[in-house]
């Protein structure tokens, strides 16, 4: 029996807002792939805090997601679930 592809959830997609989009791209993804974007933007601008690697240190683009200049990696899920929707 074929499994069925996984819809809800983390795997739902959702649309990035505006701001957001900046940051993922603009088309639909899975909730999964919007905060695995958002890590790769993290590490390639390199915006960890160096001596506390779980903070991370907002740039324009990620002040207009968190609505602050830092964050924790734990709070960061809530900030971006206020920029998607279903």
């Amino acid at each position: 029996m074929a499994e069925t592809p996984k819809t809800g959830g983390i795997h739902a997609p959702v649309q990035p807002s505006e701001e957001l989009g900046a940051i993922v791209g603009n088309d639909k993804l899975p909730r999964s792939e919007v905060i695995s974007k958002v890590w790769e933007y993290i590490k390639k601008h390199d915006l960890q805090n160096p001596e506390n690697k779980r903070e991370i240190l907002a740039d324009e683009k990620l002040k207009k997601v968190f609505g602050r200049d830092k964050c924790t990696m734990f709070e960061m899920n809530k900030y971006i679930a206020q920029h998607v929707k279903a």
